[in-house]
């Protein structure tokens, strides 16, 4: 099918004719007991308009760290669990032009970033990495990850229409003004303590905000990246209960536009009634 394209709003339409060519880029970074990596990762980011650590409860020094490292980073705690409100979290801070979602762990290359942003200026909403595009590739996934990721990407594919080669991979980058079109769980909410994660707030975010663009008719570049090894410790990713998750939100997600385009329909449908002369 194709993709269903909706209107932005008109401060977002607004915001899109006007987006520089040399854009502010701010790296929003989850983390949760990343201190053995910090070191590594954060002076090698180039130069950006700011870095933004949003941490998980570390108790391992993260925060610290990551002060002692690059003094300029902007901290920001979140209120629940899970990489999804992490993100959420930071992008609610970001005062830049470009969004780029970037880990912690050592995984992605700092040096791509500039290949991302290239990518925005020349036309494109959202660039999306890919590690099975000519150019990318990964030293850590593992053949069921592999196996997983290729099911769950043509399923996108033919909900969606798109041609993604890669849907389960967290380094993209997007322009800032898009953010509020993503419309992602109350980061801020506080939930008791033992409650499930909330839908959103889990490693599923990727596939959310990848079909929410999609959904919206965005421009989406994919830009081949290579994925490498963890530096240190063990990653927080599980295969299968992360990819039912990852499921679950293409069919909710797939609902979710079905919705939206019967509305679309019936307010259509309402308008030309409405304008349609009558006779006596």
């Amino acid at each position: 099918m194709a993709v269903i394209r909706r209107e932005l709003d008109e401060p977002t339409a607004a915001a899109v004719c006007t987006r520089p060519r040399e854009p502010r880029v701010s790296v929003v970074v989850p983390a949760l007991n990343e201190a053995a990596n910090l070191p590594h990762v954060l002076p090698a980011l180039p130069p950006v308009h700011e870095v933004i650590l949003v941490d998980g409860g570390s108790v391992d020094g993260t925060v610290d760290t990551a002060r002692v490292v690059l003094p300029e980073v902007r901290i920001v705690r979140q209120a629940r669990r899970g990489k999804g409100n992490a993100l959420a979290a930071g992008f609610a801070k970001v005062t830049g032009d470009v969004v780029v979602m970037f880990d912690a762990d050592g995984s992605a290359d700092p040096a791509e970033i500039p290949r991302f942003v290239e990518a925005l200026v020349a036309g494109a909403d959202f660039a999306k990495g890919s590690r099975f595009r000519a150019g990318g590739g990964s030293a850590d996934i593992t053949p069921v990850r592999r196996l997983g990721n290729r099911f769950l990407h043509t399923w996108m594919n033919l909900s969606f229409g798109t041609r993604f080669t890669d849907l389960c991979y967290g380094y993209n980058a997007f322009w800032a003004d898009l953010i509020g079109l993503l419309d992602l769980p109350d980061h801020e909410l506080v939930v008791p303590t033992g409650s499930p994660m909330l839908w959103g707030d889990g490693f599923e975010i990727e596939t959310l905000i990848n079909c929410r663009f999609a959904s919206a008719g965005l421009t989406i570049a994919e830009v081949p990246s290579v994925e490498r090894e963890r530096l240190h410790g063990e990653s927080n990713l599980r295969a299968v209960s992360d990819g039912l998750r990852v499921l679950r939100t293409l069919r909710t997600e797939r609902t979710r536009v079905r919705r939206n385009a019967a509305l679309d329909r019936a307010v259509l449908d309402r308008a030309v009634l409405d304008q349609t002369p009558t006779t006596t």
